[in-house]
């Protein structure tokens, strides 16, 4: 059976919906309405909103210029709004039309397993995220003009991105080797005594929803970096909540994502029992024996405001927590130009300077 291309549309003006972080409700910017996402979902169940079946494509690989590899992992749907051919990839499952501007959803994408299990929608805007980036170039005297300007900033682009979830518990057994010195005075010297300890712990500790993302197209310290999340605020997945964002279903399976989550665990689980161990001079490890079970994996959707660009050859990627406004990014570029000024300038007040007190030297 042929896929579908989804747009949520306003049942009042049949203009495009899109999910809006400030009020957590889509709204209709033609002709001002709200609805509740469960109430968008429910109407879309019930009468199919707003779906077109997938056309095949009349345009060429060769006219793509793609590869028959390239063109392999490639997929073409039909706009419902304006009939527009609409190309992405295989894993996108939240886009927009390139003509029209329309959020769209490939309900496909969600099928059986491939459904998300929870969302955290998004709750910093788009102008709040760039407001994010805005701060974190300030006083950056010499990044070029590029980087700060309006419409550099408004390629910053809202994606859920697919992460697997970890639950589980982590079984230590850990030894020790410490020390504790004392120090006492006698009539004519001081003598240090040193004790020797070896120090048993065994412990369990429990985690819940350890994030792993599922997208090869993220960069794992990237998504690491922007946590936490708050998970006490993730709902049971429902695509209404992608309308106006990008969102790609994963393409990294749990089993491959489950190791660097153990590593987590086992890491977090050996600093939280090896605090325990406290009123020594030194402690050394020497043994570490962890064992992780896993409990469940659960997969969800988690928000992400990204900025990629290239400059002078070079890529460059910024990324603003989509809950909590947490930013990461790469190290900002230099403008040689400006540099090179500021150099000239700083050369010139010296010598200005100089000149002044060779002045005041001589005619004193």
């Amino acid at each position: 059976m042929a896929d579908q291309v989804n747009e949520y549309k306003c049942s009042n003006c049949g203009g495009p919906l899109r999910f809006d972080p400030a009020s957590q409700m889509l709204v209709c910017d033609n002709c001002g309405s709200v609805y509740q996402p469960e109430e968008i979902e429910a109407l879309y169940l019930e009468h199919s909103l707003a779906a077109a079946q997938l056309e095949p494509s009349d345009v060429s690989i060769n006219d793509l210029q793609w590869s028959a590899e390239e063109a392999e992992h490639m997929r073409a749907y039909t706009c419902p709004s304006c009939g527009a051919q609409i190309i992405c990839d295989e894993n996108t499952a939240a886009t927009s039309c390139p003509y029209c501007g329309n959020p769209t959803v490939v309900p496909a994408q969600f099928a059986g397993s491939l459904r998300p299990d929870y969302i955290i929608p998004f709750k910093y805007s788009k102008e709040q995220a760039i407001a994010k980036l805005k701060e974190f170039y300030k006083d950056k005297t010499f990044l070029p003009s590029e980087f700060s300007s309006r419409n550099h900033l408004e390629e910053i682009k809202g994606v859920y991105v697919p992460f697997w979830l970890f639950s589980g518990r982590a079984d230590t057994d850990l030894a020790f080797t410490a020390t504790r010195t004392h120090t006492h005075r006698t009539s004519d010297e001081y003598i240090t005594t040193t004790e020797h300890y070896r120090i048993l712990r065994q412990g369990s500790v429990n985690f819940d929803y350890v994030p792993a993302d599922a997208s090869t197209k993220m960069a794992d310290d990237f998504m690491d970096a922007i946590e936490p999340y708050d998970f006490d605020e993730m709902v049971p997945f429902q695509m209404s909540y992608l309308p106006g964002y990008l969102a790609d279903k994963y393409d990294v399976e749990a089993q491959d994502d489950e190791v660097r989550a153990f590593s987590r665990m086992s890491n977090s689980a050996v600093s939280t029992i090896s605090g325990t161990v406290s009123g020594y001079s030194t402690v050394l490890p020497e043994r570490q024996n962890v064992r992780v079970r896993r409990k469940s994996t659960d997969y969800a959707f988690l928000p992400v405001w990204m900025l990629a660009t290239r400059y002078q050859g070079k890529p460059y990627l910024f990324a603003v927590n989509g809950q909590t406004g947490k930013m990461v990014g790469d190290d900002l570029p230099v403008d040689s130009k400006k540099v090179f000024l500021r150099f000239i300038t700083i050369t010139l007040i010296l010598e200005l300077i100089v000149l002044a007190a060779v002045w005041m030297a001589v005619h004193g």
